[in-house]
């Protein structure tokens, strides 16, 4: 591995050591959603006297898994909808972590509810599996619309296991992923019309439309109305395609009022571009410069049928772009010293971090090849500007060594554990630095990262 690299002295350039704002919502978010789910089993509480016997205590327990199904559908819906405060304080990723796990949940407790119910039913009315299954699908209200739901659910679920995505684009699995709005609405009926928490009990159904309602609200408006609203406000176009480095180039786009959008160095967007072949999708690139009231710019690696068109826009495209998101931002600084350590295409959401940064910041930039360093040029000039650090690491031709390890991390950077780091990198990078970084004595807290993985 051959290490090429610029030091000059560490300076604030002018800029002020700020401390960052926090924020109470990535606490405050999860004991919310269990508090909501305290309030259903509260419910189940209130509205049952006594459990006895077998099918008593398997239809009770069938009563719980679906009302915390149904609830978790909310949850879902509600962590995807992109509100802006939950998105800019929590982060994307870890918003779509917390969906991929919500989704496992609600699917296990669907099943749950599902078995549960067939069999204390059978029990009680003293009937097999199979004909009680047909007697609740086919005579029971809105149940054989929820049963085409839960199977939407599950089939989900499977596109959604890690196995099935490796085998689709990105576009394919996005789009099928809408079959759960459609699941959720099939299956909303049922709960209200056999529910025996909701039967009868006009509190609770208000409470139920109320949640169900204020959760599609929010959907309606941020991922529908916000995105055609600005579509229509800024009317974003094309510049300029650049080429970058060998299957990289830049895509310069002028805009109105694009001050308005508040976007922030570190925050990517999803763009829309209305030609032939992309209109249809929706996907999400960093921006690679700060933004400004006139223009943006992103910059995207050729890794798919999507980012490969990028290369042959033509100036004038329309673009509709949605956003901005992420809190992979100067928020999240909280020493004076910070590292920016990329990879790959990574650099891009870190070169706008490395412009605006204030405090002490040095940047190392990991490529397989010289010619792979993507605006280099740039990165060099605002080194030579702020009179910060930026070091290239490159893989070819073979020479000296400079491991992903805790002990490669320190000989670039001795004061290291002292450090903010903001990382961004293929995912294989990302999984090798996160404990190099922590083993070289980084706090967890201070390691910044955001995955693009879907």
């Amino acid at each position: 591995m051959t290490t090429t690299f610029a030091t000059t002295t560490h300076t604030s350039g002018g800029m002020r050591h700020r401390r960052p704002r926090g924020s109470v919502v990535p606490t405050l978010a999860p004991l919310v959603i269990w508090a909501g789910a305290a309030g259903v089993l509260a419910l189940w509480w209130s509205d049952t006297n006594s459990v006895v016997g077998p099918a008593g205590w398997l239809t009770g327990a069938g009563r719980i898994t679906g009302l915390l199904a149904g609830y978790a559908c909310a949850v879902l819906l509600a962590l995807m909808a992109r509100v802006p405060l939950l998105d800019h304080t929590i982060g994307t990723d870890r918003l779509a972590r917390w969906h991929a796990l919500g989704g496992r949940c609600t699917i296990s407790l669907a099943l749950a509810h599902t078995l549960l119910i067939i069999w204390g039913y059978s029990l009680t009315s003293h009937t097999n599996v199979v004909s009680e299954t047909s007697t609740l699908v086919l005579n029971y209200p809105d149940l054989l619309k929820g049963t085409v739901g839960f199977l939407l659910f599950v089939a989900t679920g499977i596109l959604s296991a890690r196995a099935a995505r490796r085998r689709m684009s990105y576009e394919t699995w996005h789009y099928l992923h809408f079959a759960t709005y459609l699941a959720v609405f099939l299956t909303f009926g049922h709960q209200l019309s056999n529910g025996a928490d909701f039967v009868g009990n006009r509190t609770a159904q208000a409470a139920w439309y109320t949640l169900f309602l204020g959760v599609a609200a929010l959907v309606a408006w941020y991922r529908v109305a916000v995105p055609v609203r600005r579509g229509l406000r800024h009317r974003l176009r094309v510049a300029a395609v650049q080429p970058e480095a060998p299957g990289v180039v830049s895509v310069h786009l002028t805009g109105e009022h694009l001050d308005e959008l508040g976007a922030e160095p570190g925050q990517f967007l999803r763009w829309r571009f209305l030609a032939r072949g992309l209109w249809w999708t929706a996907n999400p690139y960093s921006l690679s410069a700060p933004p400004h009231p006139r223009h943006l710019r992103i910059t995207v690696k050729n890794a798919g049928g999507h980012s490969a068109a990028l290369a042959r826009l033509a100036p004038g495209t329309r673009v509709w772009a949605e956003g901005p998101y992420g809190a992979f931002t100067a928020r999240r600084r909280t020493a004076p010293k910070v590292l920016l350590l990329a990879g790959g295409v990574g650099i891009t959401p870190l070169r706008a971090l490395f412009e605006t940064l204030p405090g002490e910041v040095t940047l190392v930039y990991r490529a397989r090849r010289s010619d792979d360093l993507a605006l280099r040029a740039e990165l060099d000039a605002i080194a030579a500007h702020r009179r910060a650090t930026v070091r290239y690491v490159v893989d070819e031709p073979a020479g000296f060594s400079s491991p992903l390890t805790a002990r490669g991390l320190c000989a670039l950077l001795p004061d290291l554990a002292a450090h903010d780091v903001y990382l961004c990198g293929p995912p294989g990078m990302t999984r090798a630095a996160i404990p190099a970084l922590r083993q070289a004595g980084v706090p967890a807290r201070r390691i910044h990262h955001e995955s693009f993985e879907f």
